[in-house]
């Protein structure tokens, strides 16, 4: 069974920083890329960044020079490096593992970020 599961989301004030981690189980964590994406209130859901297999990232523009994406192989987890964040990053955060092949996409259940002084 896949499973991805998201932990270190929390209220923040604005400036201030938070990790989001996702463990992920059930697949060979190694050989994929990994997303995350976010859910403002109100809003369609939007990719944030992305990490391949081999460690090349990319991200939206809203996120540039704040986030980072990493990934630990050996603990199957990847983690979301948020800095300097504002209140228009408010959201629900979303580990993703695109589909691959014939091998479906899966998702996680979410963790809630709120910024807010």
């Amino acid at each position: 069974q896949v499973q991805l599961v998201e932990s270190g989301g929390g209220l923040v004030q604005p400036g201030g920083s938070l990790r989001l981690s996702c463990k992920v189980s059930g697949i060979i964590f190694s050989i994929y890329s990994m997303g995350w994406y976010r859910q403002g209130p109100g809003k369609q859901r939007e990719l944030v960044a992305i990490i391949t297999s081999g460690g090349s990232t990319n991200y939206a523009d809203s996120v540039k020079d704040r986030f980072t994406i990493s990934r630990d192989n050996a603990k199957k987890t990847v983690y979301l490096q948020m800095n300097s964040l504002k209140p228009e990053d408010t959201a629900v955060y979303y580990c993703h593992r695109p589909s691959s092949g014939k091998s479906p996409a899966y998702w996680g259940q979410g963790t809630q970020v709120t910024v807010s002084s």
